[in-house]
């Protein structure tokens, strides 16, 4: 059973770089069969804060995606402590002494002689006697792995072969002094016991994959997974911002929450998303379409840059297809099927309903339509009778032409103002109806002396 992992940090709202990740994994689960968990990393308890949590749960649960298990690192405290005792007696975890002067000048004189400035593992050659003199004088110990000799190596499901000389790398820390645990640490643990099968996220973690590899094998033996201790790893591109810049989610750049207070629908989101950085255009589709046509193997290895007027594009055509019941509870009281066919198709975002409302059940301001005397005082006199309906727009405006003369934008153009105080806007056909024969004729009669 294939098994994948979204795995946040509650620390902030999600941005769409963040979306992207969670909604990918949703896409290869589904597409695959398997299944995907929400796993909070939520052991930063200074940057926490619970309105992030939910935000984490409504943003997922707003996009459509949805998880099939739940778990937080905060309750796994003493599972990560007993798997660090099983390192340590193993020889694979060791404590180390050194502050954070004594390391930067350790790495200042290596950079000094144009070596890699990478952790020399003195504290592997204390004795117990030196090691409690340190901690008699003070000195609380953090603990660093032991990485393997040779070369960590994996086939990359997006970026294709990668590897690493594990020489050229620090043993890294994976407890603190105040004994609590780091992500590269916390993260194998629950991969391993939770049966993650593909690990899919961002390429800012590509140059941790390879120690965790050799973290998967160290550990794996303290679990049941050890027989195929280490996941499949796809990193995809981090997308951009639109200059260019990295997406932040603690800075709020393009968070969803901004995106949704903008009126950009969940499922325009999802559709753009689904496709950046892949070799699909976007397409408005549903979440069961992306689910359907999802394949890793489609995304590239540049980074894709975040295009707003592509997704308000997306957003557009999803609009126009979207059917009365999905966004009926979202429009102005009172708005009914016929009053959505007809204004959809001239929407960027739903809020713009309102305005069309107005126009068709309430007041609209007068525009300055001197010099049109003639035109209108024309439509009033040939204002059809009711009841009115898909045609009378068409005969009417014949009545009008055949009365003046007009033609073209001379005959449209002032009648559309009158009617609905905007140059532009849906079919006059459909929408002289929702105004009805009062609203038309009290809005002409402003006009006309």
């Amino acid at each position: 059973m294939i098994k994948v992992r979204f795995a946040p940090s509650p620390t902030g709202y999600l941005h769409v770089g963040n979306a992207r990740a969670a909604l990918v994994n949703f896409l290869f689960a589904r597409n695959q069969g398997g299944r995907l968990l929400l796993r909070l990393d939520d052991t930063d308890t200074e940057r926490g804060r619970p309105e992030y949590e939910q935000g984490i749960y409504d943003d997922l649960r707003w996009l459509g995606i949805e998880w099939d298990e739940t778990a937080r690192q905060s309750d796994r405290s003493a599972r990560y402590e007993a798997i660090a005792e099983k390192l340590k007696a193993a020889g694979r975890l060791y404590p180390c002494f050194e502050n954070e002067d004594e390391l930067a000048a350790k790495r200042a004189a290596l950079i000094k002689r144009k070596l890699p400035p990478v952790y020399d593992r003195a504290a592997l050659n204390m004795t117990e006697a030196q090691r409690a003199a340190a901690e008699a004088n003070g000195k609380r110990p953090y603990w660093r792995f032991k990485l393997s000799e040779g070369i960590g190596a994996w086939q990359d499901l997006v970026l294709g072969g990668r590897s690493i000389k594990f020489g050229t790398v620090s043993d890294p820390v994976l407890i603190r002094a105040d004994g609590t645990p780091l992500y590269t640490f916390t993260s194998v643990v629950d991969d391993l016991d939770m049966g993650i099968t593909h690990i899919i996220r961002g390429e800012d973690h590509v140059s941790n994959t390879a120690v965790q590899i050799d973290l998967f094998q160290a550990i794996a033996p303290f679990t049941e997974q050890a027989a195929t201790p280490v996941p499949r790893f796809a990193h995809l591109p981090l997308i951009s911002g639109g200059e260019g810049e990295k997406l932040s989610k603690r800075i709020g750049s393009i968070s969803l929450k901004s995106l949704r207070k903008d009126g950009i629908e969940p499922g325009a989101i999802t559709a753009y998303l689904a496709r950046l950085g892949s070799n699909k255009d976007p397409a408005p589709l549903p979440l069961e379409g992306l689910i359907e046509a999802f394949n890793l193997a489609d995304f590239g290895r540049s980074p894709p840059r975040f295009d707003a007027k592509q997704l308000l594009a997306l957003n557009r055509k999803f609009l126009h297809q979207l059917e009365f019941s999905a966004v009926q509870d979202r429009l102005p009281d009172g708005a009914t099927e016929e009053f959505w066919r007809a204004i959809r198709g001239n929407l960027d975002l739903l809020n713009e309903a309102r305005r069309w409302w107005q126009v068709v059940a309430a007041d609209v301001p007068p525009p300055d339509l001197s010099g049109e005397t003639a035109i209108l005082q024309s439509a009033l006199e040939t204002l059809p009778p009711a009841p009115w309906g898909a045609e009378t727009w068409k005969g009417w405006t014949g009545a009008i032409a055949a009365a003046t003369g007009a033609k073209g934008r001379a005959l449209y153009h002032p009648l559309r103002l009158a009617l609905t105080g905007e140059e532009q806007g849906p079919e006059m056909a459909a929408l002289l109806p929702l105004i009805g024969p009062d609203r038309v004729m009290a809005r002409l009669r402003a006009f006309v002396v």
